[in-house]
């Protein structure tokens, strides 16, 4: 399988349900109803992912299970507030996640990046609280924008405008990973 190829399966493992929900949401204007899309689509993504890949990465198995959980409960109370609070649960629990794995004294995101981040442990940290700091930053955005803004707008924050603000915080961490990266590491993020 190629690079290319293997970056898309990602893709689609990665973003399926959200798609297939926005997509449901934009048809159908009710986010109770595009919640079953956000079930059938993170199951086939899953299923694709372990089909092609012959694995399940941990990162979008986490995302499809609080998908289904929380867009089962959307549909089986008819309350769109379930499905609206996941990404405020699943930012908290990255967060907090990458806070408690400091605290045990390992390297969370060493663990999640493996050798394509090579940093001295100091810098490690300082990432890591960084991306704690952002994951809780998403959990109060998200709750702001859902509890004041449209369902459309909250679906438009969730994606694309999550993945643009996480994208855009890692460019600004480049300057601190440049600066520690090990010189002459291929590796090295310049």
């Amino acid at each position: 399988m190629t690079p290319k190829t293997k970056a898309w399966i990602r893709g689609f493992v990665d973003y399926a349900g959200l798609i297939a929900f926005l997509i449901a949401l934009g048809v159908t204007r009710n986010a109770v109803t595009a919640s079953w899309a956000v079930v059938a689509g993170s199951v086939a993504a899953l299923m694709v992912g372990y089909v092609l890949e012959r694995r399940i990465a941990p990162m979008p198995l986490a995302t499809a299970v609080l998908g289904l959980v929380f867009g089962g409960l959307t549909v089986v109370f008819k309350d769109e507030r379930f499905i609206k609070i996941k990404p405020t649960i699943l930012y908290s629990l990255f967060g907090g996640a990458l806070l408690i794995g400091l605290l045990r004294g390992k390297s969370p995101l060493k663990l999640l990046l493996g050798d394509s981040l090579n940093l001295p442990d100091a810098a490690l940290r300082t990432l890591t609280m960084r991306y704690a700091g952002l994951f809780f930053a998403m959990a109060v955005a998200n709750e702001v924008v859902w509890r004041t803004q449209s369902t459309l707008t909250w679906g438009l924050f969730k994606f694309p405008g999550a993945a643009i603000l996480i994208f855009a915080f890692t460019l600004s961490q480049m300057p601190l990973m440049m600066r520690h990266a090990p010189p002459g590491d291929p590796k090295d993020p310049a």
